[in-house]
């Protein structure tokens, strides 16, 4: 319950927010000025304040924090309240903008520790590339894309070969700085539309939507020759093998399409190694 609200309020576009933040500072003003200085509204006007910052911008929610001072102003004069002094009506009227500044401040930087969060949850450590977790969610998103719209996509799995040499000769950090240069040339290698994700030691997947083999082959040949002649003289030895597996239906889970093309990479593997084999999903 509590993923699906989250989810309804995260795909309301911003005009939405906006607006309706306008909406509730006028109905605060109304109020404000309707009951006078008897009732304090000043919590209220956060609600509008925080959902505008959260979900638009941070400057978004500086307009509406200024908007929102400004209207209490306007209510607490028309409403008639008494001050001994005028300076003390701007005085707390400074007081709440800056308030209201404050917390937009506060919330816009919650909101930038929880995006960084989220990134690197979703983020390989080392190559900086997406995890599996990440990776995941994005086949799921493309299964359901095949389905609905009855498009093919391609999937490869990649594993180093000799990878263990590397760590046994030159140490892990020496390791994982071969890992993070792999997946730096994958990510070079391949379309803006596709992805690259780190599942795990060595091995990598790509994702090629709306791809068949022809498209893909061209790909994976390019970046097969491109990887051949960088490592060539510190690493002659590491190669890769690649099961590439294009699925013209999806398969029921995102479980069972990494199975396959994983079965399909180690075939390569336990066979010639340093090659990539290709396999037609009807389903």
């Amino acid at each position: 319950m509590n993923k699906m609200l989250t989810k309804a309020f995260e795909e309301r576009s911003s005009k939405f927010w906006i607006l309706s933040s306008l909406m509730l500072v006028s109905f605060l003003g109304l109020v404000d000025y309707a009951t006078g200085n008897e009732f304090s509204f000043s919590l209220f006007y956060l609600i509008p304040i925080a959902s505008t910052t959260w979900h638009v911008k941070f400057k978004t929610g500086l307009f509406i924090a200024a908007l929102s001072a400004i209207t209490w102003a306007v209510a607490d004069f028309f409403a008639g309240t008494d001050y001994r002094q005028p300076i003390i009506y701007f005085w707390n009227t400074l007081i709440r903008l800056g308030f209201f500044v404050t917390v937009t401040y506060l919330i816009a930087e919650l909101h930038k520790s929880q995006r960084t969060i989220e990134a690197l949850a979703d983020t390989d450590y080392v190559t900086g590339v997406m995890n599996a977790r990440r990776f995941n969610r994005l086949l799921e998103h493309e299964l359901n894309r095949s389905r609905r719209y009855k498009r093919p996509f391609t999937l490869v799995y990649l594993d180093l070969d000799n990878f263990k040499q590397v760590n046994d000769n030159f140490g892990h950090n020496e390791g994982d700085q071969l890992i993070k240069f792999i997946a730096e040339e994958l990510k070079c290698q391949i379309r803006s539309t596709d992805a690259v994700a780190r599942l795990g030691g060595d091995e990598f997947a790509l994702l090629f939507p709306e791809a068949g083999r022809n498209e893909v082959e061209v790909i994976m040949s390019k970046i097969q020759n491109h990887l051949k002649e960088k490592l060539c003289r510190s690493y002659p030895f590491v190669t890769f093998s690649a099961g590439a597996v294009t699925f013209e239906s999806a398969p029921h889970s995102t479980v069972e399409t990494i199975r396959i093309a994983d079965e399909l990479m180690y075939s390569v593997k336990a066979s010639t190694k340093n090659g990539i084999r290709y396999f037609l999903y009807l389903g």
